[in-house]
């Protein structure tokens, strides 16, 4: 994979943001692997709603965002109305976040978030257009990235450095079965248990450990008065499925 970009595809344009996306996604379609088959992905055609590129393959959609320098805790998104009608048919992307350092010409960092992990609970809508604007009235989105467990984040670059091709396979693999949770609304339970179970960053943790966090879940689903029992249920689904291991005595294992 070369990481360099093609900056001489860019050179009419003095705009960053249309810089970075004739550069980038020039980039993507060029050097990218699609992380579930390991095959090329295709571009759609400018303007399509939500999505850049597809998998001709194995059918996989992506959206891309690029940036100079690190992503913060939201990453800017189109309309939050599209956004929400995509996750609530099943059809939501795979989010693609690469950082470049236009300088040196080279990408530095690229991320997946796999469709899977998009929940209503992390995306936010933006104020509306003042009513002087040319699109008076329309809501744009955030996607809240600080709310994706890390497994939910899997890196094919990072720090300037390529991941092997079957590490980022083997990791995208690993989360699959959360796409067997159609239902919004209990993905985002296991997504919130799985997020506190990965930041305790333990090899092995008790069950006590995870009621530490039983507060800011019941503060995510305020109509739940079961949130322990709801707990528990989520981390026998998450041994069923492989994610976890259970060592018996309320101990569990993160494979």
């Amino acid at each position: 994979m070369d990481l360099n970009l093609d900056t001489s595809l860019a050179a009419q344009y003095k705009g960053a943001t249309q810089w970075a996306r004739v550069v980038t996604e020039h980039w993507v379609s060029s050097q990218l692997f699609c992380p579930n088959c390991g095959q090329s992905l295709e571009s759609y055609p400018n303007n399509t709603p939500v999505t850049d590129f597809l998998c001709l393959t194995c059918d996989e959609q992506f959206e891309l965002k690029s940036k100079h320098g690190p992503f913060g805790p939201r990453i800017v998104d189109g309309a939050y109305a599209a956004m929400l009608r995509r996750l609530r048919s099943n059809q939501a992307p795979n989010l693609l976040g690469l950082t470049y350092d236009r300088a040196q010409g080279r990408v530095r960092n690229l991320f997946v978030i796999p469709s899977q992990f998009f929940v209503p609970e992390i995306i936010e809508p933006r104020k509306p257009l003042a009513s002087t604007a040319r699109r008076a009235g329309w809501v744009g989105c955030n996607i809240l990235v600080q709310r994706v467990p890390p497994a939910g984040r899997v890196n094919i670059i990072a720090d300037g450095v390529a991941i092997a091709k079957d590490d980022v396979l083997k990791a995208w693999r690993r989360t699959l079965f959360l796409r067997e949770q159609s239902r919004l609304e209990k993905r985002g339970w296991l997504l919130d248990v799985m997020n506190c179970v990965e930041r305790l960053e333990k090899p092995q943790f008790q069950l006590s450990d995870v009621y530490q966090h039983e507060d800011s879940i019941a503060r995510l689903h305020p109509n739940n008065r079961h949130v322990r029992a709801k707990i528990r249920q989520q981390l026998q689904f998450l041994r069923d499925a492989g994610f976890l291991e259970f060592l018996g005595r309320g101990r569990y294992k993160v494979r």
